[in-house]
């Protein structure tokens, strides 16, 4: 294959298309990446939902009321949760569940809106590991 010019010439120029792949592909992966770096919090908003069977069902027998608030405070039935982790809500779920005498308790979720993700994932995983079956997601009334 000739390149052009006499026979043992270097060839020295160099070849920009590998160096332009390499660049749009970088280009394309920073364009993906930026909005997700935004987001380090993700808000979880409440459905707003009024129901008339509401202070009825809450007046049904015993439960569990878990509040989650913005500074990262876990309450279990008014009583705080140290530490703030899954492990202790899980516990203090289980004391619940035996004060009441039975496994199957509803557990009502309530979380202020600015609530760190972390605290609600914790608590909904402590619900999952005590075998609650019933967990209601409601916004914090203040």
């Amino acid at each position: 294959m000739a390149m052009g010019g006499r026979t043992g010439d270097q060839f020295t120029d160099i070849n920009v298309t590998p160096l332009t792949d390499v660049f749009l592909v970088l280009l394309v992966i920073m364009i993906l990446v930026a909005p997700l770096v935004n987001q380090t919090v993700l808000k979880v908003d409440p459905p707003q939902a009024a129901s008339s069977n509401q202070k009825q069902q809450e007046e049904q027998g015993p439960k569990i009321d878990v509040i989650v608030t913005k500074d990262g405070k876990i309450l279990v039935n008014n009583q705080p949760v140290n530490p703030p982790d899954s492990f202790a809500v899980q516990q203090v779920i289980h004391n619940e569940q035996e004060k009441a005498g039975k496994e199957d308790l509803p557990l009502n979720l309530s979380s202020d809106a600015d609530a760190m993700q972390k605290y609600v994932v914790a608590v909904m995983d402590a619900a999952a590991g005590a075998g609650i079956k019933r967990m209601r997601v409601l916004p914090l009334r203040k």
